[in-house]
């Protein structure tokens, strides 16, 4: 059967190997220190949106991603790997969005490209490690959900067949379409990009990222594959004030750097002795036992 997937993908700062440039001193993220990527786990669940779509001709997968103009590079990185279309969510109103108005915002997008059977997206993004956005737009949405998914193996009449990765091991699941799913960042890694698929979507662009004069202006009014969607609160019937801030009710009330620090070390033998000795240690101090 046809399947019309979208893959939930967002910009995050590479938090994974953080200089001392990383944190403002506020303590929040620096962003504009770190480079922007494609959230890791994202890139997990467009494998899967992939394989499917391989797997099951006529199928489409679409990108849906929010943020500023420069998130587009997102939907390109998408379309090179052999996603067909994409959607960026980029308005003033969407800015400073916690977990619950990006789902909302993401939701109401949803809701507008329509008849989706199949919503992918990463367990959770690095720069939060929340892994609320997933399941809270299966709830606004009324989707069937299921959470760290590491392989889709099948759809047959309507039903999708998931393994799942869980405390102790892994479980087989069954659900009926249409379907949200997160994935987890040990399922299969994306593949990489597409040498002839980046050579036709490398100018792939939202209106917003282009300038006043672009020299390609003509190029893309002969390839309109290479306009990317480009969406405001308005043009998907969303309520501003349930995006961005005024639809964020988490309120950060303190922000502080804590750095542990060894007051003492000790060298141990791989003796008898000495791991007796820490064992016995470490029960009088309650740390085990």
């Amino acid at each position: 059967m046809s399947l019309k997937i979208v893959v939930l993908a967002k910009q995050v700062p590479d938090t994974r190997n953080v200089g001392k440039d990383a944190m403002t001193p506020e303590g929040t993220v620096n962003r504009a220190a770190l480079p922007a990527i494609f959230n890791p786990d994202d890139l997990n669940a467009l494998e899967q949106a992939l394989r499917l779509k391989e797997q099951n001709p006529g199928s489409t997968v679409g990108v849906l991603t929010m943020g500023p103009p420069r998130a587009g590079e997102i939907i390109r990185q998408g379309l090179y790997r052999g996603a067909d279309t994409g959607w960026l969510l980029t308005d003033r109103l969407f800015a400073g969005a916690d977990t619950l108005a990006t789902s909302y915002a993401l939701s109401t997008a949803i809701k507008k490209i329509g008849k989706v059977d199949i919503v992918l997206g990463g367990r959770q993004a690095i720069d939060g490690d929340t892994a609320q956005v997933g399941p809270q737009v299966a709830q606004k949405l009324g989707l069937n959900q299921v959470t760290y998914a590491e392989e889709i193996l099948g759809i047959k009449d309507g039903v999708a067949t998931i393994r799942r990765r869980i405390d102790g091991g892994q479980e087989t699941v069954q659900v009926p379409l249409p379907v949200l799913i997160t994935v987890n960042g040990t399922a299969a890694p994306c593949r990489p990009q597409n040498v002839k698929l980046v050579m036709k979507y490398k100018y792939a662009t939202c209106p917003m990222e282009r300038p006043e004069n672009d020299p390609r202006a003509n190029l893309y009014a002969e390839r309109d594959y290479l306009t990317l969607n480009q969406w405001s609160v308005a043009d998907v019937d969303g309520d501003p004030s349930q995006c961005g801030l005024a639809g964020s009710p988490t309120k950060v009330k303190t922000v502080q750097n804590i750095v542990f620090q060894a007051k003492e070390s000790k060298t141990l033998t791989a003796s008898d002795a000495d791991i007796d000795g820490i064992v016995k240690e470490l029960l009088q101090e309650k740390i085990i036992g």
